[in-house]
Order: C-alpha cells, then sequence, then structure tokens
C-alpha cells in the first residue's frame, strides 16, 4: 500500500520561471529525499494516475521546481527531471540545484570571458560557473553561492584551466573535477524559507576546507539508533595504495599523475580514466583523493536510523564527521565516518527514518591544494 505524508509535512511545485505556485500540498506517497556532498541529493516519490491529471505540471520535467516542508521549514528543493507511469503509480524523480549545472554547456568559451584559470581559487570558479549559466535568457534559478573563498589553487601559468568552446564542456562536470580533489572546497544544496516564508532561497553552501565539522554530541550505533545490520565489508579486491589517474591524450603525449604511498603492505595498483581532463594539478588532486579512500580496509558504506531523541533526524548536516558503532555476531566495529548523503523517509514503517550514505573520514584531508 502507498504511504501517504504524515500532517507535518507536504509537498509543493513551482513553475522555474514564472514563481507561479502550481500545487501547495501536492499529494505524494512513498516520499524519500535528501542532500548530498558534492551533489545535488535527490527526491523519489509517486502520485495515484487520477491526480496526475490535475497536476499536470508534472508531466513536464525539466522546468518544474519541487519542495519538501516538514514542521513548517523548507527541508529540501529541486527541480523535476523524470514522471512516468510505474503499474498503477506515477513515479517521480528530482534532483536539487546542482543537477540544473548538468543540462548547461559554456557555448562562448572560458565562461564567457572568466577565464581561462591562473592560480585562481576554485571557490571563484565555481561562482563563475552559476553567474554565467544564470545570466542567459531563461537561464536563471536565482541560486545564490555562497562568497567562501580559499587558499587552494586551480590552473598553472604552463596549464591554465580552460573552458574550451569547441569541447562543449558541462559546467556541471567541470564543477565535479574541481572539488574532486583533495585540498578543494566542497559544496552542497540548501533550500530555506525566506524570512516572509513566501519565496524559497536557493543556496550552494560552499565549504572550505571542508563542510560540516566532527561531531561529538551524537552518534550511531548498532541496538541503540542504527536498526537495520550494517556490512562491514573487507574487500582486497578494491584496496589500492598506488593510484594513477589517466588523463587526456594519446600514446606519448598522454596526461597522468600517480600517488602513492608505502605503508607495509603488499603494493596493489588502480587505474581510474579521467580522458577529458588535461591539467596535471587536476589529475593530481583527483588521484590523491581516490588513492585516500581505496586505501581504507572495512568500512561502513551505509546505515538505516530511527529518529531518536540522542540522534534527532536533521540534526546532522552533509559533510559532519560521526562515530558510528556495528556489533553483530561477526565483527565488533567502531570508526569515525563522513556523512556524505542522507535520504530521509517521513513515510517508513514504524516512523519516520533516514538512510545514511558515509565515507571513511581517513580518507579525506583538508587543506590548500598542491
Amino acid at each position: 500500500m502507498p504511504r501517504a505524508l504524515p500532517e507535518n509535512c507536504r509537498v509543493l511545485t513551482r513553475h522555474a520561471l514564472t514563481g507561479e505556485w502550481l500545487s501547495k500540498a501536492l499529494p505524494v506517497t512513498d516520499l524519500e529525499y535528501g542532500p548530498e556532498l558534492n551533489g545535488p541529493g535527490s527526491l523519489t516519490g509517486t502520485l495515484s494516475p487520477h491526480l496526475v491529471h490535475s497536476n499536470s505540471t508534472l508531466t513536464d520535467p525539466g522546468t518544474t521546481e519541487i519542495y519538501v516542508e516538514e514542521d513548517g521549514l523548507l527541508r529540501w528543493g529541486g527541480l523535476v527531471w523524470d514522471a512516468r507511469p510505474q503499474g498503477s503509480q506515477y513515479a517521480i524523480e528530482a534532483a536539487s540545484w546542482p543537477s540544473y549545472l548538468m543540462h548547461r554547456i559554456d557555448l562562448d568559451g572560458n565562461l564567457g570571458g572568466r577565464g581561462p584559470y591562473v592560480n585562481a581559487d576554485p571557490c571563484q570558479v565555481i561562482r563563475d560557473c552559476w553567474t554565467y549559466a544564470q545570466a542567459v535568457d531563461d537561464g536563471n534559478l536565482n541560486v545564490i553561492v555562497d562568497t567562501t573563498t580559499s587558499t587552494a589553487k586551480i590552473g598553472t601559468t604552463a596549464e591554465p584551466y580552460a573552458f574550451p568552446w569547441w569541447e562543449f564542456p558541462v559546467l556541471g562536470d567541470k564543477i565535479d573535477d574541481i572539488v574532486s580533489g583533495q585540498g578543494m572546497p566542497e559544496y552542497t544544496a540548501i533550500t530555506t524559507w525566506d524570512p516572509t516564508k513566501t519565496t524559497p532561497v536557493k543556496r550552494i553552501a560552499v565549504g572550505w576546507p571542508r563542510l560540516g565539522t566532527r561531531r561529538t554530541d551524537i552518534s550511531f550505533a548498532t541496538g541503540i539508533n542504527i536498526i537495520e545490520d550494517p556490512e562491514v565489508p573487507l574487500a582486497g579486491d578494491t584496496y589500492a595504495q598506488v593510484v594513477i589517474a589517466n588523463g587526456q591524450g594519446d600514446g606519448s603525449a598522454k596526461r597522468r599523475a600517480i600517488s602513492a604511498v608505502r605503508n607495509g603492505r603488499l603494493r596493489l595498483e588502480s587505474v581510474i580514466d579521467l580522458t577529458d581532463i588535461a591539467a596535471t594539478d587536476v589529475l593530481s588532486a583527483r588521484a590523491d583523493a581516490e588513492r585516500a579512500f581505496t586505501q581504507v580496509l572495512g568500512t561502513v558504506e551505509e546505515i538505516t536510523v530511527r529518529d531518536t531523541p540522542s540522534a534527532p533526524i536533521g540534526s546532522w548536516q552533509t559533510g559532519d564527521d560521526v562515530t558510528v558503532r556495528v556489533a553483530n555476531d561477526w565483527i565488533s566495529w567502531r570508526g569515525w565516518c563522513r556523512i556524505t548523503a542522507t535520504t530521509i523517509k517521513p513515510t517508513a514503517t514504524g516512523g519516520r527514518q533516514a538512510v545514511i550514505s558515509l565515507k571513511p573520514s581517513a580518507s579525506y584531508v583538508y587543506g590548500t591544494a598542491s
């Protein structure tokens, strides 16, 4: 049976260009939504077929904004990208504001003359991508980007960070390239009401040297708030302390970067394909980030938690470090994990739940990029 929204939760839709409210209480069932670190996060839900005809704007993905409000607070906002029938239900999928830049291309080159970038602050490049995207007709979502600055650098005199128009650079891909390296800024999408609670405020929160903080006031543990037994995989197939980033070019002109350490273990190597990247500094940053992750053996990647007074759902932020404790017949594990995404399930059986994606905190190094 479809699970209806609780009384304290509602879903709203709005036209992306005109700002006209299309529905202030869309009857969505089986709602799931949440934010993501360095990504848009997502929303899924279903409508009954007979309701689709009275809410036909949802059948026009790409121009309909969708929002979730709980307890009077706007918790999430984004764009509907997919709407389709599935059996007796009509499924909708949405992603938050960064997803828009995956559908925007630099047609002028170097963001209309803002680049190429040499020893530039990557925070400014991120802002320039949004400024360029929102400066054209019918392209303004009124997204605000934080004024954060950093001492990280992107682009060199020998290899400026450029946006050649003949490569049709996708703005979202370029931002992903920037934030994927160690020591680079991080971002997430945040949506709130304005002070009058009539207009959504769409914000890209940019953090440097990191988003979130190390939390000692909350934790997740089996038998307390973790309601399913999570896996703690120990996979040598995915372990590597040597990572080669395979960049742009062919033959002897191939660009590459190698990140390697010796740690008393048998040498294991891995290659990541980044054939659209030419800049050596970006390749190096990507290789460092990948090695820091693949060099961790044994961690919890996902947990499902229930709403408890000791760690209420919504008490953590994307990017926070928390302690996770898992104890079962096979393993007793404890470690610091970083929250990289949260999927909130307000209609879950037994009460509100959240599925939390995690990465080992040790795989992140904060500071100035090389």
